[in-house]
């Protein structure tokens, strides 16, 4: 029991919102009630997910477990946007992927590096690794923009809803065989494995039962409580003045990815900047290159169609934070100015964001 004790965490605490919020939806409670208690329940639940993934990692070995962070790494916030596709809620998802990459390039870049240099002073990590994260995610805005650029640019009326489904269809086949050939790359061919999240050694070490059990459950759990966020979402942007697309591009991945980015932070306070950097980087990378592909078919599942045109305005954000973060990590060094710059950027976009017309 004491061992038991000594292995729960703060952020272990906001479970008591996963009972709240069953709560709350049985009895009607107010929606906003239901949607803050849902947000506060999430957070926990996908740090389990991301903890029972590290320590099923470390029983299955590094390339097993390389897989399974590759494929896991973002499965709160994939469940979420699953759910919120089968409600119909495509702005928010849309703008859940874009706000994801933005958030995990400056938000959780900047703060790592601006708590990791006032702490350590300027720290060094590979370059070499750096730079195939940057380039892979350098084509990955490329093939998310086509679909947009190519819908924005046209002359006269914007192209029929079917063609942009059968580009936005072709283009997440693409970007799902390029993060097969990554992953191949990374687990076969690269001396690092693709993984982020824990160091083996802080991992948590169980059984291989107690993970898969802890996983299932907190699975299971993130289904229940998307589902009371998703349809309450309606009730929170009327009574808060918010549109959809600010909840999705700001608040979602945030509440999917709250306890990775935590991880990220506490790294490279830590000093550990190759861990801090792969996590920012390769989260965005899985974003990218393999949930949004996901989304795109799993609509079809659903009766609905999710392309994958974005508004001019993500796509500038898009482009400018992987610009910006590919600069900073491209001379192999980083110090907590950088770090202040990204969280500027961030902070600069988020206003945006809240002012653009939904």
């Amino acid at each position: 029991m004491m061992k038991w004790l000594q292995s729960v965490k703060p952020i272990h605490y906001m479970l008591l919102g996963v009972p709240l919020a069953i709560a709350g939806s049985l009895l009607h409670w107010n929606p906003t009630l239901n949607f803050v208690v849902a947000c506060i329940g999430l957070i926990p639940l996908a740090g389990l997910i991301g903890e029972a993934t590290e320590a099923l990692a470390v029983v299955t070995g590094p390339k097993i477990g390389g897989l399974l962070n590759a494929t896991l790494g973002n499965a709160a916030e994939l469940i979420i946007t699953i759910v919120a596709i089968r409600a119909g809620l495509l702005d928010l998802v849309k703008a859940s992927i874009t706000g994801s990459i933005i958030g995990n390039l400056l938000l959780v870049l900047g703060a790592a590096l601006l708590a990791g240099g006032l702490k350590n002073g300027r720290q060094r990590f590979s370059r070499e690794h750096a730079a195939t994260n940057s380039t892979m995610l350098v084509l990955a805005v490329v093939a998310l923009s086509v679909p947009s650029l190519l819908n924005h640019t046209l002359e006269g009326e914007l192209l029929p809803a079917a063609t942009l489904e059968a580009i936005s269809l072709g283009v997440a086949l693409v970007m799902i065989v390029l993060y097969a050939l990554g992953l191949f790359y990374s687990l076969r061919v690269s001396d690092s494995p693709l993984t982020h999240g824990t160091a083996e050694s802080e991992a948590p070490h169980w059984s291989l039962r107690q993970p898969s059990l802890v996983l299932a459950g907190a699975t299971a759990a993130v289904v229940w409580l998307s589902e009371i966020l998703v349809h309450s979402v309606e009730a929170v942007t009327a009574a808060f003045g918010l549109s959809e697309f600010f909840l999705g591009i700001i608040l979602i991945p945030i509440i999917g990815n709250v306890a990775e980015h935590l991880v990220a932070v506490t790294v490279a306070v830590k000093n550990q900047m190759d861990l801090s950097l792969e996590i920012a980087l390769g989260s965005s990378l899985q974003i990218a290159l393999f949930v949004a592909p996901v989304l795109v078919f799993a609509s079809l599942a659903f009766g609905q169609q999710l392309n994958l045109v974005f508004n001019q305005f993500e796509i500038i954000a898009l482009i400018a934070a992987v610009l910006t973060a590919a600069l900073v990590s491209s001379d192999g060094e980083t110090n907590w100015l950088e770090g202040a710059e990204l969280l500027g950027v961030y902070l600069i976009l988020g206003l945006a964001f809240f002012f653009l017309p939904a």
